[in-house]
């Protein structure tokens, strides 16, 4: 144990994080191809950045760790993704650098993986830096045994730091390997445990109670100036505030509601958000919500979309509208292909006018930039948009952001809202036309079922809160590619996708996440095909990654054993944990195919994790949402008849979390339909547990009997 802590030591003195506030060094200029290594044989966009670096990268692979065994070496592997900046400062002081990659080369097999495409690698690595230092994040930088167990890690490292580090950890396995054996041991134990996952038979009723203790967590550490939490960095976690806004709703909890506003309207002003262009970046490193690192992830926007469009049923704020249709108009501009596939991000950095890959350069602009494209307007613009020390950056340049919402606006300023509203759409154009004649941010064309399956789900939220037919146009555009391209003969999914060609086994977030998008696709639609491929999906992940011991689901099916564990993903982050959702989805469907071991299963699954959420609510906020589900009143909703379509869409613009909605124009064998068409009328049926109450031919009939049970 005593080693064990020496090594900790050593990592305390080495670790930077990825927020670190530090520049990046100038980009050493290298002959370009002069060095080229086995990544350029692969797709992603991530591991071609580092395909022509002078280490000797392999990507993961069995034959790497075959070589690393045969060699006796240790194994350097470096995780990351496309638009992550610390990932390209770290490329670019060290693994550029032909003397350090001379040091890995000599002493490591050096393996690169992007983390988007191996989501399984990254748990296990992810989990053994956490245990040694305390945190996480990408870059994340291991050394692992030639069995592939990691001894030591960190995240960004500056060269000199990482050179020595592998200069030391080299000289132990030369000198004294035992001590590296042993701390493998204890790190092993420690990831095991943590996947690990204990059947709870306590069959306690479930109450809204715990989830009443947990909402204290947010009333105690919330921001009352800017929304989000009391910290910095602040990510955006759409489904946390999703599962806030139903809590609010559902509990009446005025404070959490009035937290979720706040929140929702910050982070809309502040800089994380595209003012020009729309769409969401990853996250802000401060506490305004200003400055982000500027990558923008298709899941984020995702996630956003679907909070935003909930959130206009509950607070009818129209910004939250704007918001919608500029994110997924920047979504299907820049994020979507013809076959309907989205790709997956775009990259923080891009080329600065002196031909230098800088932070930011493509979003900012200096004061004179400003000056001399808005022109006349130019005062206005400042007031609104903050050219002035608050919305100032760095280096005299300034990032767009909105200190005050557009009535107070017009209040201050004495102008015409329609007015305000036509010069802002202009100066949009206007700084548009000026960016497009920047460098643009590089693309990471890859597209990943579950994150397409988040898209897709956005989506359907916005079709359901502002009816636009193009919303769901683009759904089921995305819904053809998923299931077209990366559904499988025998029912199971691939994971990837890129230049016409589907790779790696599904994970069971590419389950899940499809399964959940369906669900909600078939709602809107009522092509019942879409309810039955999720029902296929779910008897999939239920005969290859189930746990009858744990009563869980692995994060990886059953033949796959290049892992040294099967990872049981529990805790929710800024994608909620594919337990969770597996959970919900079961629930769901559970009620609508009368199954009672969905519902079973889904209740197991939930007691399983209930003992784990009092120790950090944040990180179980999918399961308290599906908690939620199962306290008091669950509804179901048929809706048959030739306008069941229409009388869909107008139930849709109702918030109503606690429900499933099952429609059909036309006869339909669904247990929730069967028998209930009448060709003269459409009707409506209000069930719980199966046990309906005379139809109504209204929606608003039906809203107000549900209202009166909400709270």
């Amino acid at each position: 144990m005593k080693q064990f802590s020496s090594l900790l030591i050593l990592v305390s003195l080495l670790l930077f994080s990825e927020c670190q506030t530090s520049k990046p060094s100038s980009m050493k200029k290298e002959i370009q191809h002069r060095y080229t290594n086995e990544l350029i044989h692969e797709s992603s966009p991530y591991l071609l950045q580092h395909a022509h670096n002078p280490v000797n990268w392999h990507p993961w692979s069995s034959k790497a760790l075959d070589e690393a065994k045969k060699e006796n070496k240790l194994i350097i592997i470096s995780i990351g993704y496309a638009a992550c900046h610390w990932c390209h400062v770290m490329e670019h002081e060290s693994f550029e650098d032909s003397l350090t990659a001379e040091l890995m080369n000599r002493y490591y097999v050096p393996v690169k993986v992007d983390r988007e495409e191996h989501p399984d690698v990254d748990k296990i690595y992810m989990s053994a830096v956490q245990q040694l230092t305390g945190r996480g994040g990408w870059p994340l930088n291991v050394v692992a045994l030639p069995d592939g167990r990691p001894v030591w890690g960190g995240t960004y490292f500056p060269n000199d730091k990482w050179k020595s580090a592998l200069q030391q950890i080299a000289d132990l396995w030369q000198k004294n390997p035992k001590k590296l054996y042993k701390i493998a041991d204890q790190l092993e134990q420690g990831i095991k445990a943590g996947e690990s996952v204990v059947m709870n038979n306590d069959k306690k009723k479930f109450d809204t109670e715990v989830v009443k203790k947990a909402l204290s967590f947010w009333k105690s550490y919330k921001d009352n100036t800017y929304g989000g939490l009391r910290r910095a960095p602040k990510f955006p976690m759409p489904a946390q505030y999703a599962f806030l806004l139903r809590a609010g709703v559902q509990l009446n909890d005025l404070e959490i509601k009035g937290f979720v506003a706040l929140t929702l309207q910050k982070m809309s002003e502040g800089g994380i958000y595209d003012h020009i262009n729309g769409g969401f970046a990853r996250y802000a490193t401060d506490v305004k919500w200003h400055i982000p690192h500027f990558e923008k992830m298709l899941y984020d926007n995702a996630q956003l979309v679907s909070l935003y469009s909930q959130a206009y049923l509950v607070y009818h704020h129209p910004e939250y509208k704007k918001v919608v249709d500029e994110t997924l108009q920047f979504v299907e501009n820049e994020l979507m292909d013809k076959t309907g596939a989205f790709y997956s991000s775009l990259d923080a950095d891009s080329m600065d006018k002196n031909g230098k890959l800088t932070e930011g350069a493509y979003y900012v602009f200096t004061k004179k930039e400003l000056e001399n494209t808005i022109g006349d307007d130019f005062p206005l613009f400042k007031a609104y948009y903050n050219i002035n020390s608050y919305g100032h950056w760095e280096d005299n340049k300034y990032h767009l952001i909105k200190k005050m919402t557009d009535d107070d606006f017009v209040k201050k300023y004495n102008i015409d809202r329609d007015d305000l509203q036509k010069k802002v759409a202009q100066w949009k154009h206007t700084l548009y036309m000026l960016r497009q004649k920047r460098s643009r941010p590089r693309l990471d064309d890859k597209s990943l079922t579950s994150w397409n399956a988040l898209m897709l789900n956005g989506f359907v939220d916005a079709y359901k809160s502002f009816q636009k037919p193009k919303y769901l146009a683009v759904a089921e555009k995305s819904a053809g590619f998923l299931l077209h391209k990366q559904m499988k003969s025998d029912g199971s999914l691939w994971h990837s996708y890129k230049n016409g060609k589907s790779s790696i086994d599904g994970y069971l977030e590419d389950y899940a996440l499809l399964i959940k998008a369906l669900i909600n696709l078939y709602e809107v639609t009522g092509k019942e095909t879409y309810l039955q491929t999720a029902q296929g999906l779910s008897n999939y992940t239920i005969q290859h990654f189930f746990d009858a011991k744990s009563g869980m689901f692995y994060f990886t099916n059953n033949t796959k054993n290049d892992l040294l564990t099967r990872p049981i993903e529990v805790n929710d982050n800024v994608i909620p944990s594919s337990n969770a959702v597996m959970a919900d989805n079961l629930f769901r469907l559970g009620h609508y195919f009368e199954n009672t071991d969905y519902i079973q299963k889904s209740e197991q699954m939930i007691r399983n994790v209930l003992p784990k959420i009092d120790s950090y609510a944040p990180g179980y906020y999918q399961w308290l949402n599906d908690l939620l589900d199962h306290t008091g009143a669950f509804y179901e909703i048929a809706i048959v008849g030739k306008g069941a379509k229409t009388k869909a869409t107008e139930l849709f613009t109702y918030y109503i979390p606690n429900k499933v909605t099952a429609i059909a124009e036309s006869a339909s064998k669904l247990p929730l339909l069967e028998n209930r068409y009448n060709e003269n009328n459409t009707l409506i049926y209000l069930c719980v547990d199966n046990s309906c109450q005379l139809p109504e031919s209204e929606i608003k009939e039906i809203v107000k009997k549900i209202k009166t049970k909400l709270q």
